[in-house]
């Protein structure tokens, strides 16, 4: 990663697929941070609520303190002035304003790291991630490992026939597949 000058803010995404390492990237991104002396906020929608009400958790159990909001435009309101550093978990769960929010996080000088999943079950874009993908200074994209051939995975399996697109869940309803080992369930 290129350093930049602190006056300029920048959105970085971290993507991929259930199981991938998402949401430990994120906290160890927080970390190095908090390391450095770095004023950080995070935030996770309320809908997450798998591990911890009051933290971002990753399915390996590390875990960062975090603020609930409802919408995007409640961490503007939850924001301090001085924070340098604002973090956003599971962010395909927000509305597209979500990336108007990080656009001017980010014009404001601040470091916008934002993590989630880039395909729904079905394997389509999801939510807003691919709009911040194109606005986004930095990209990384995680894979995890097909759990039926061993194979990259970058697809999410849903194991229910529920059609709703969005159920928050973990290894009870979801796995990693690769490309030719993912179905999308009728």
């Amino acid at each position: 990663m290129n350093i930049i000058n602190h006056k300029t803010g920048w959105i970085e995404v971290i993507c991929g697929s259930m199981f991938s390492g998402k949401t430990e990237e994120l906290i160890r991104r927080i970390h190095r941070a908090e390391y450095a002396r770095q004023k950080i906020q995070v935030f996770k929608p309320k809908i997450d609520n798998r591990y911890d009400e009051e933290h971002i958790v990753s399915h390996n159990k590390t875990k960062a303190p975090s603020l609930k909001v409802d919408r995007g435009k409640d961490i503007l309101a939850l924001l301090d002035k001085d924070t340098e550093i604002v973090a956003i978990d599971e962010i395909q769960f927000f509305e597209d304003d979500i990336i108007d929010i990080c656009n001017q996080l980010a014009d404001q000088g601040k470091r916008v790291i934002v993590a989630g999943l880039d395909q729904d079950y079905t394997g389509k874009p999801f939510g807003p991630i691919p709009q911040l993908l194109a606005v986004a200074e930095y990209i990384t994209k995680l894979s995890a490992i097909c759990v039926k051939c061993g194979n990259p995975a970058n697809r999410t399996q849903r194991l229910t026939h529920d059609k709703d697109r969005v159920i928050v869940g973990a290894g009870n309803i979801y796995e990693a597949r690769c490309r030719n080992c993912h179905e999308v369930m009728e």
